[in-house]
């Protein structure tokens, strides 16, 4: 089963994971989020899997140019915002199988291979 790494081709935590899986002969499809934003139906239901907190990616200028309220937004109103400006999205976004598995690049190595279920 194949995965689909969600990001831009010039982020540097893409980069790192891309070369990961290139070193443990994982095969997986590139998808760039400028030129292919995800649907908010898809969006949706990366939330529903792992929650808007851990897919912010709050070092972006467009996370700091978001008003205050954001601090109260519900699920839903993050994956609008997504859906909206795909800079919001934490990268790299790892689906499996149609699901969302992982966001970030941060975790150990057998963390990682066990959220993408690498043996």
């Amino acid at each position: 089963m194949s995965i689909q790494v969600y990001g831009i081709p010039n982020c540097g935590t893409c980069k790192k994971a891309f070369t990961w899986l290139k070193n443990n002969g994982v095969e997986y499809e590139f998808v760039d989020t400028k030129e292919q934003p995800p649907s908010q139906a898809m969006i949706q239901a990366w939330v529903e899997v792992l929650g808007s907190k851990p897919m912010r990616n709050t070092s972006g200028q467009s996370y700091r140019s978001l008003g205050a309220e954001k601090e109260n937004w519900t699920e839903d109103q993050w994956a609008e915002a997504f859906a909206q400006d795909a800079m919001l999205l934490k990268r790299p976004l790892f689906v499996k199988g149609g699901t969302a598995v992982l966001v970030g690049f941060r975790d150990k190595d057998e963390v990682i291979r066990q959220k993408l279920k690498i043996v």
